[in-house]
């Protein structure tokens, strides 16, 4: 830290009049013979002429005392030193100044536990001083030990650390043996915070924070006004470390490295009519321990799979799918809470899993595979079928590929991009045994049938028993493995009218009804009896029998998660249906505008998903496709509320004139874009349109247009969002959504996506692309122009 030159000669001046050395005190002696013991009710121990700080015994476990010095007028008790930390002593343990000099601490057995440096058994007397200094002291009251030199975490007003010296931060906040960090000064004066390699003592890994100076005679000074510098032996400041402290007459002072790692200065008021009951920081380093530790060898900030998050202090968590493996120690990490993908090319397992989005997240050095110029669903798609990724990022066009274990996981602003978790879908452990374990039943059928048979009789019959159900078995998971090909769109299945009558009851349970369709709830007992939704076409193209299967098979070979799976059709004389995979939590108009609204983070996905969506429809599947109907019924929601479109495609199967409104144009009354009023060519921008009144409906939770309401600014929903967003009221948009309150820039930045899509002239909206990377945050938003004037479609 530089320091201007008049200041830093003010600072000296007044500095100087402070020695480096400990202030003479007043203190009662400890004599030759006295001992303390370690007992349950924590009554052994001496404290300074002040009563300020005590020496003694405090007990940590229910069996285990801490031999320690501690602030004594304070409620918490708060240690500053420690001598035993790694090997507690239990009850009846014993310190002692033996009459002969020596300061030991014994075990009811007699047994050493931690000696008191090497005094040299020319002790004459021990004393806690008011500076929070235990001494032993010989002939002439000169110091033979003290524990200001041989500090543990923490340092106090008035202590020096010199080269070279070291605090150690203790294990957990209530275990003091060592822990996971160092601060450290160096031989050569560089002054640094370093990770360990745990849980090897005295070996240093990484250094995440240093003052970069190199020399000798530096000391790190604490001194009695309250300022923590690296200063020379001449009495000149190199560097300040923390200045920002009130005085030491009224507060309590101690700076201490953390088991976290991050090295902070409290103040505790002295005074008892004081407001302030606790201890407050008034400066720590480094200022973000998350994003300061990314070490090649070792875990970070936290633990390995888990992530670091500034949430009013460091806080260590585990990503969706994962828990702390030690609940009460966060650093020993996170483990997963299901099996891990198999890796056999047989059964890849790709339909059990799926992802878990986290924005601004990262896990550095954990990379095995590095692409570039490609897009977040193709990194997403790359992760699935690699058995081996567990998690891959995005970023700015650029995938990552990371392996188990992770590390230096952290969540920050800063960081960008978004993080791809791959998880086992409803936390299942169930994997698919695969042919092997069949015959194993067989096997057993038949080898129990012989031993427990008695007649060849009855062997026999068990034989031709066995050999049944061993067929029967087979010929069952044959029909699951078919099934599976189906459901994930390996091949579309062609079906009879009569397997639909059936599978449906006679088409009795409908789902919904549109203009051109009616979908119907239905079971087909040879796919597992897994639902499905079937769909019955009115007002068909009069094509021919090919042409149909022709565009069918298109729509077919689709295959993204975010829109809905086409399983098969049927093309029977008048009949021309089509089969979907079953959406459990139905539309998103009906999750969307129920009376309990979904999460601000449900509706963020659900956006996320849909764009993404439409982005492989329009640039990334084998034929471009413009749906033309973008809207809340045509979003459908799976189990876990991921979104998928559903009805893509239908344009082309649909007559010239079949819409959903009573005008000429293909679309909903809402959603439609200006363009197709104007006779202008329609292209993927109609789409666009009709995604930023559906983006503004999922993130206000209402229609695009409600007639009853008591503002009559309000009744159409663009034009509201953009006067609430020109008058900076966006909050008035997610009224009562305290998640969605607590986000407001992002609640911000959807809002001017929205209207960017809405524009009138359509080479002003985005490509989805784009609008996909302004949502993620990998592209800025920049302000949207005026509101289209255009508002007949509303």
């Amino acid at each position: 830290m530089a320091i201007d030159h008049q200041y830093h000669l003010l600072l000296f001046f007044f500095l100087a009049l402070l020695p480096f050395s400990t202030v003479a005190q007043t203190y009662g002696n400890i004599s030759l013979g006295t001992s303390f013991t370690a007992q349950a009710d924590n009554s052994s121990w001496a404290a300074s002429p002040s009563g300020d700080f005590a020496f003694g015994f405090q007990q940590i476990e229910e069996n285990g005392f801490l031999l320690s010095i501690w602030f004594n007028k304070i409620p918490e008790r708060t240690i500053v030193w420690s001598a035993n930390g790694q090997n507690l002593a239990p009850k009846g343990s014993k310190i002692e100044l033996t009459s002969d000099g020596w300061f030991l601490l014994s075990d009811p057995s007699g047994n050493k536990i931690w000696p008191a440096g090497s005094s040299g058994g020319g002790t004459v007397y021990a004393a806690m001083l008011d500076t929070g200094n235990f001494v032993l002291a010989g002939k002439n009251s000169q110091y033979l030990w003290q524990s200001f030199n041989q500090p543990t975490d923490t340092i106090l007003p008035g202590q020096v650390l010199n080269q070279p010296g070291t605090l150690v931060a203790r294990y957990l906040e209530t275990n003091h043996s060592s822990g996971r960090f160092q601060f450290v000064l160096n031989t050569d004066g560089t002054l640094a915070l370093y990770t360990t390699n745990f849980p090897i003592l005295n070996s240093l890994n990484y250094p995440y924070w240093n003052t970069k100076v190199v020399g000798r005679g530096f000391s790190l000074v604490f001194n009695n006004t309250g300022y923590i510098f690296l200063g020379a032996n001449n009495g000149s400041i190199i560097q300040m470390i923390s200045s920002n402290a009130p005085s030491t007459q009224d507060f309590y002072q101690r700076a201490i490295l953390e088991h976290d790692g991050v090295f902070r200065h409290y103040v505790y008021p002295k005074s008892s009519s004081s407001n302030q009951k606790a201890w407050s920081s008034v400066s720590f380093i480094p200022s973000n321990i998350c994003m300061s530790i990314t070490e090649p060898v070792g875990n970070g900030a936290c633990g390995f799979n888990s992530y670091c998050t500034l949430d009013g202090g460091k806080s260590c968590q585990c990503p969706s799918g994962y828990s702390f493996i030690d609940p009460g120690d966060v650093m020993k990490g996170c483990m997963q809470d299901f099996d891990s993908q198999s890796c056999n090319e047989s059964f890849p397992e790709t339909d059990l899993f799926d992802f878990y989005e986290m924005e601004n997240t990262d896990w550095p050095y954990s990379d095995f595979e590095h692409f570039q110029s490609v897009t977040v669903d193709w990194c997403r798609q790359a992760c699935l079928v690699d058995c081996f990724c567990a998690v891959a990022i995005f970023r700015n066009g650029e995938c990552w590929k990371k392996k188990l274990p992770l590390s230096n996981g952290r969540i920050d602003s800063t960081v960008g991009g978004i993080a791809l978790i791959k998880t086992r879908k409803d936390n299942s452990t169930t994997k698919f045994e695969g042919p092997i374990k069949r015959n194993n039943q067989s096997k057993l059928i038949i080898v129990g049938s012989v031993l427990l048979s008695s007649s060849v009789v009855v062997n026999l019959f068990l034989l031709v028993t066995a050999f049944l159900v061993a067929y029967r078995f087979g010929h069952r998971n044959s029909q699951v493995n078919q099934s599976s090909q189906l459901i994930t769109g390996m091949f579309l299945r062609s079906f009879t009218y009569e397997e639909l009558r059936k599978a449906t009851n006679g088409f009795k349970e409908e789902l919904g009804r549109g203009a051109f369709s009616t979908v119907y709830k239905g079971v087909l007992l040879d796919l597992m009896e897994n639902p499905i939704a079937v769909k019955k076409l009115n007002n068909m193209v009069k094509e021919n029998e090919d042409e149909f299967k022709t565009e069918v098979s298109a729509i077919g070979r689709t295959n993204h998660r975010n829109l809905v799976q086409l399983v098969g059709f049927c093309n029977e004389g008048e009949h021309r249906l089509l089969v979907y995979e079953f959406m459990s939590k139905g539309s998103l108009a009906s999750f969307l505008f129920d009376s309990q609204r979904p999460t601000w983070f449900q509706r963020m996905q659900i956006a996320l998903g849909t764009a993404r969506g439409l982005l492989y429809l329009h640039e990334e599947c084998t034929t471009q496709i413009i749906h033309c109907d973008i809207k809340p019924q045509n979003v459908l929601l799976d189990d876990s509320c991921t979104s998928k479109i559903s009805d893509f495609g239908l344009a082309k199967l649909l007559k010239i004139d079949q819409i959903g409104t009573n005008t000429a144009i293909r679309g909903t009354k809402g959603y439609v874009a200006p363009e197709w009023f104007r006779n202008m060519p329609i292209t993927i921008k109609v789409d666009v349109y009709s995604y930023g009144v559906l983006l503004l409906e999922i993130i206000c939770c209402r229609k695009s247009f409600e007639s009853k309401v008591e503002n009559e600014n309000q009744m159409v929903l663009i034009d509201w969002a953009y006067d609430c967003f020109q008058e900076r009221k966006l909050d008035l948009l997610v009224v009562d959504d305290k998640d969605a309150l607590d986000d407001m820039k992002r609640v911000e930045k959807y809002v001017m996506v929205a209207l960017w899509c809405v524009q009138e002239d359509p080479s002003l909206r985005p490509t989805m692309k784009k609008v996909l990377q302004m949502l993620e945050g990998s592209t800025d938003v920049p302000i949207p122009p005026d509101l289209p004037s255009f508002t007949i479609s509303m």
